[in-house]
């Protein structure tokens, strides 16, 4: 259903508020360079600091520049249930394809849990549902065993964004849900091991910065050309590195400001990116050709 270089977008804002011209200027941007997909309001997005009425206008301002060109997957995650559901509906309602929900934050929630609260949204709002698994930053695993359950009783739980960085986690899903269940890595450095695994595609980070090279890398991997995949991933895996030195979004930000894409603006209490990072950073993406 999904598959190939998706880009977990980056939220611009200029004095305090989101740049929607920048934003849909992304949005663009993504396409012409070669991007499979667009997900709003994920937490690359900043989407625990936006407010609800700026959460649904950047699901809108995605779906109205992608046009149908590229499917849009909106993040509508929340720890609370009733939230979650009615963020879902709105994404349903402005035209979103699918919605990435995150599990339960702070909250901890049994695997009972999680199921109930996934099942809620199944039952409430008829939209395809990618799983969005991050025990790092959730604190919480979705076992495999929940996510067939859930997966075998709602058809429109359709796929998984793994975050979880076990590489066995490909394999030990596909068994459980089969062949039609859509896994997409939330991991950009371990991409390729994850699709050789049997993965389909990444929702990615380093594509706010390098669209293009990540685009080529699964088109690559995809037509059978490993060798040429494997090159790309290696000369954009210092980028991979550099763009967690510190708290997602905050060096990718700092990484399309260089690019002119936006400000490097983030909201508290996350903070612009500091001299190292932006060293970091910057030399990153002239050793991957982005800059001069």
């Amino acid at each position: 259903m999904f598959k190939g270089s998706l880009t977990a977008l980056i939220t611009p804002f200029r004095d305090g508020k989101v740049d929607e011209k920048a934003f849909q200027g992304l949005v663009e941007w993504q396409i012409d360079e070669g991007t499979d997909g667009l997900i709003p309001c994920g937490t690359t997005g900043e989407s625990p600091t936006l407010s609800h009425d700026e959460h649904e206008r950047v699901v809108e301002l995605c779906i109205e520049a992608a046009a149908g060109r590229v499917p849009v997957i909106a993040g509508t995650g929340s720890n609370a249930t009733e939230e979650c559901v009615r963020l879902t509906q709105h994404a349903k309602t402005a035209g979103a394809d699918a919605a990435l929900i995150v599990t339960p934050y702070y909250n901890k929630p049994s695997q009972d849990g999680l199921y109930a609260h996934y099942k809620s949204v199944a039952e409430a709002v008829d939209l395809p549902i990618i799983i969005y698994n991050i025990p790092p930053r959730s604190v919480i695993d979705m076992s495999v065993e929940t996510m067939a359950r859930l997966a075998g009783d709602f058809a429109s739980i359709v796929g998984v964004k793994d975050a979880t960085a076990d590489l066995t986690r490909p394999l030990s899903t596909r068994q459980a849900i089969g062949d039609d269940f859509c896994m997409l890595s939330g991991e950009d450095a371990t991409v390729l091991s994850f699709m050789a695994n049997g993965g389909d595609g990444c929702i990615s980070v380093t594509s706010n910065a390098a669209p293009r090279a990540c685009a080529e890398m699964h088109d690559a991997w995809a037509g059978g050309k490993h060798a040429d995949a494997m090159e790309i991933n290696s000369r954009l895996f210092p980028l991979h590195q550099a763009l967690f030195v510190e708290p997602n979004p905050v060096p990718v930000k700092f990484a399309a400001s260089l690019l002119d894409k936006c400000t490097n603006d983030v909201r508290l209490p996350l903070t612009p990116a500091n001299e190292n990072t932006q060293k970091l950073v910057r030399d990153a993406m002239i050793s991957a050709g982005l800059l001069n």
